[in-house]
């Protein structure tokens, strides 16, 4: 009798253990791995415009089907969203903004990339906005050869960069691609990394003077269609992106980008015609809508 209630029990302590570890492992959830921030990486984006010879290189670069430097699909479409570079500048500083396409005469800002010049050093610092990457997300590329687009900026055939591509009007190059899931776009982006360069984040501020050019081509109609989306409230206890790489587990907020409401979202009700015209629109700001 005693051996019958000890096998008893010992079996009652197997089963209580098990179940102990399942809930373990459901409610214990590591870091966010589907999180929007995690689907365009800010140092294949800095390579990139360090490889660029101008700011239509740059764009091609950022939406190159073979290359898929993106992985965003910020209006859930089934399909990359295609990337825009617009441009302003005043005297030595270059406001580059990259916005993602994501319905008829909607856009939402992803980065920016301020260039500035002192006497014969130029500098770059790219930013990650706020609602997707989370507050003071910066990156300052420290190139190991000087970039071929520092001479376009300030030689004599610079000539300013605003896109002519927006919703289903594409260059002819632009195929869009399924996005994938974010652990594979890092194995495959992680080829377009120049691990010749540098890239500092601590001690960064952008200043005053590119914040206040970049608000004359700020789109960000996404954050608006959805202000209780951005990166704080989509990540508990977290500021921005680099907290991703400090903690290998995390509080992972289930009120993300996969439960948007429906009812508002920015999904077109069926996909846009990819007219690809056989030649660029004439001219460089032709088609640029703000």
């Amino acid at each position: 009798m005693n051996l019958k209630s000890a096998f008893f029990s010992f079996i009652c302590f197997i089963f209580v253990s098990q179940l102990s570890a399942q809930v373990t492992t459901t409610t214990t959830v590591s870091a966010n791995s589907t999180d929007i921030s995690l689907n365009l990486d800010l140092e294949a984006v800095s390579s990139a415009f360090g490889e660029s010879k101008d700011l239509e290189d740059f764009e091609k670069k950022l939406n190159d089907p073979e290359a898929k430097i993106s992985n965003l699909d910020l209006n859930e479409d089934g399909d990359v969203d295609y990337l825009r570079v617009v441009e302003v500048s005043e005297k030595q500083t270059h406001v580059i903004t990259i916005q993602a396409v994501i319905a008829k005469d909607q856009f939402q800002d992803v980065a920016t990339i301020d260039v500035e010049k002192s006497g014969e050093d130029t500098t770059v610092l790219v930013t990650g906005d706020e609602y997707i990457y989370g507050a003071n997300y910066y990156i300052a590329p420290f190139y190991n050869v000087v970039p071929p687009i520092y001479g376009w900026f300030w030689g004599p055939y610079y000539n300013p960069w605003m896109s002519p591509w927006y919703w289903g009007f594409y260059p002819p190059y632009f195929r869009p691609w399924r996005p994938f899931p974010p652990h594979i776009y890092h194995n495959n982006v992680h080829v377009h990394i120049n691990n010749h360069n540098r890239y500092h984040r601590d001690h960064l501020k952008r200043n005053h003077r590119a914040k206040h050019l970049q608000k004359s081509v700020s789109h960000k109609d996404l954050q608006k269609k959805f202000p209780n989306k951005s990166f704080k409230d989509r990540n508990s206890g977290m500021t921005n992106k680099r907290d991703f790489n400090s903690s290998t587990k995390a509080r992972y907020n289930q009120s993300n980008f996969n439960k948007i409401d429906r009812s508002r979202s920015t999904r077109p009700i069926s996909r846009p015609t990819y007219s690809r015209p056989m030649t660029r629109p004439a001219g460089r700001f032709s088609g640029f809508r703000r």
